[in-house]
């Protein structure tokens, strides 16, 4: 039984990756504009979480071209690897920046 078209399309995963990371980068400025509307709450402290997590979703925002071009190929020579670093990367600024949002507001 042939399986319909879109289903399991390889030459479509460069497009999910981008939007993938897309919906990443709006998460990021999301988080940046929370953290500018706790700014007069929880102070200064903030500027660098805002400063970090733009600085990510701007990051991310350079890195598309170079990553679905990499997919792209990737796909015609059928041999698409996933980028590790960059998920490691974004693994962890968020982790770091959820840690510092958690001890600004308990200050502790």
């Amino acid at each position: 039984m042939k399986e319909p078209v879109g289903i399991s399309d390889p030459g479509l995963q460069p497009e999910r990756t981008v939007f993938a990371w897309n919906r990443t980068m709006v998460s990021f400025l999301v988080v940046s504009a929370v953290f500018l509307r706790w700014l007069p709450h929880y102070g200064m402290g903030m500027i660098l979480l805002i400063a970090v997590s733009s600085s990510m979703a701007f990051g991310i925002l350079l890195s598309q071209r170079a990553r679905y071009r990499k997919m792209a190929q990737g796909v015609k020579a059928e041999r698409v690897s996933a980028d590790v670093l960059a998920v490691l990367l974004t693994t962890a600024v968020l982790l770091a920046l959820g840690a510092c949002a958690v001890i600004l507001v308990l200050g502790v």
